[in-house]
C-alpha cells in the first residue's frame, strides 16, 4: 500500500508499505479519501514535544473507503461495505480498524466524500452546548465546525450569532442560517455590538471554536449570568488563563466539548451521516478543497493558511 509519512516539521513523504491483514474481528479498508483536520497542524509545526518519523499514515483520523478485506469472525457481506473510519493512520491507501469502526455510509450519499469523525465531533459539540428554542448562541470562530454548528443550532430553532475574522467565514455562516454576524477585529467593538444585539443581557450559550486565549477571554464577556461556555477550540499550545472572578461571579456552566469515550464518538458518526443522509448538515459547501494523498503536505499548509474560500480540505487516494 502507499502511505504518506510526516517525516520533520512541514515534511512529507510517501512511502511504500506492506498490506496489512485484518484480524480477528478486523477488516481492511480501500480508502477513497480522508479529511485533513486542524488538530494535524501541532504536529505539522514540529513542537518539541513530538518525535518524527510519525508512523505512515499517522495523524489522518477522518478517513472513507470500501471494505476490501474481513478478519475472522466478522460478517461476509460487509466486504465492499463503503464505510466512514474511526481510526488513525488514514492518509493511505487502506488501513485495519475493528469492524465497529467501520461505519456503513447510507446508500442514498452515493460516492459523496463522507470523513464522518469531524461531522460527528460537531455533534458531540451540539449535544454539550444543550441548545434549546429561542437561545442566543454566539459562535466564535466559522471555519468546519463553527459551520456545522450553525446549521444544528439553527434548525433547533436558536437564534445564532456568527463571530469570526474572516469576511467569507461570517458569510458561510449567514448562508448556514446565522442570524447576525459580528467581525472579530476590535475587542471593544465586539463587546458593545453583542451588548446591543442581546440587549445588554449577554448569550445563552457561547462556542468558542477557536482554541486561541482571546476568543476565550471574549467567550465569558459576552455569555449571560448561568449562561453555558461551551470549549470546542482544540487548544493544544499549553495552559490558559481564565478571569476566575468573572467566571465565578456569573456563575458560568462550563462544557469542556471534546469527547474521548470511542462508543460516544461512534454514535455520534452515526447521528452525523444520518444528517448529512436526511439534508440537515451539507458537505458540499463545507468540504472546499481537494488534494491528491502525494500532495498531502499542500492540504496541511492550506488548512493552516486559509486561502481564498477554504473551509475543510480533503486529500483522495490514487
Amino acid at each position: 500500500m502507499l502511505a504518506a509519512q510526516v517525516i520533520g516539521p512541514g515534511q512529507v513523504e510517501m512511502t511504500e508499505q506492506p498490506l496489512p491483514e485484518p484480524g480477528p474481528g478486523e477488516v481492511r479498508v480501500r480508502l477513497e479519501g480522508c479529511g485533513v483536520c486542524a488538530s494535524n497542524l501541532g504536529p505539522w509545526s514540529g513542537p518539541e514535544w513530538m518525535e518524527f518519523p510519525l508512523p505512515p499514515g499517522e495523524l489522518g483520523h477522518e478517513g472513507w473507503g470500501r471494505v476490501d478485506a474481513l478478519g475472522a469472525g466478522v460478517p461476509h457481506d460487509r466486504l465492499g461495505e463503503r464505510v466512514a473510519v474511526f481510526g488513525g493512520r488514514s492518509f493511505a491507501t487502506h488501513e485495519v480498524v475493528a469492524q465497529d469502526a467501520a461505519l456503513p455510509i447510507p446508500a442514498a450519499l452515493g460516492d459523496r466524500p463522507m470523513p464522518a469523525e469531524p461531522f460527528g465531533c460537531a455533534v458531540s459539540i451540539f449535544r454539550a452546548a444543550r441548545v434549546e428554542p429561542g437561545d442566543t448562541v454566539a459562535i466564535i470562530g466559522i471555519g468546519f465546525l463553527g459551520a456545522v454548528l450553525t446549521q444544528l443550532a439553527t434548525r433547533a430553532g436558536a437564534r445564532v450569532i456568527a463571530i469570526s475574522r474572516r469576511q467569507e467565514s461570517l458569510d458561510l455562516a449567514a448562508g448556514m442560517g446565522a442570524a447576525e454576524v459580528v467581525a472579530m477585529a476590535d475587542h471593544g467593538e465586539v463587546l458593545e455590538k453583542l451588548g446591543t444585539l442581546t440587549g445588554g443581557q449577554g448569550c445563552d450559550v457561547v462556542v468558542e471554536c477557536t482554541g486561541y486565549q482571546w476568543p476565550l477571554d471574549m467567550a465569558a464577556e459576552i455569555l449571560r449570568e448561568s449562561g453555558r461556555l461551551v470549549i470546542a477550540g482544540y487548544h493544544q499550545d499549553g495552559p490558559r488563563q481564565v478571569n476566575m472572578q468573572l467566571w465565578n461571579w456569573r456563575a458560568f456552566e462550563i462544557a469542556n466539548a471534546h469527547v474521548r469515550d470511542r462508543a460516544t464518538n461512534l454514535a455520534a458518526m452515526q447521528e452525523a451521516m444520518r444528517l448529512v443522509d436526511e439534508g440537515v448538515l451539507t458537505t458540499e459547501e463545507l468540504l472546499t478543497h481537494e488534494y491528491p494523498l502525494d500532495r498531502l503536505g499542500a492540504a496541511l499548509d492550506a488548512t493552516r493558511d486559509k486561502p481564498d474560500g477554504f473551509v475543510k480540505a480533503v486529500v483522495v487516494m490514487p
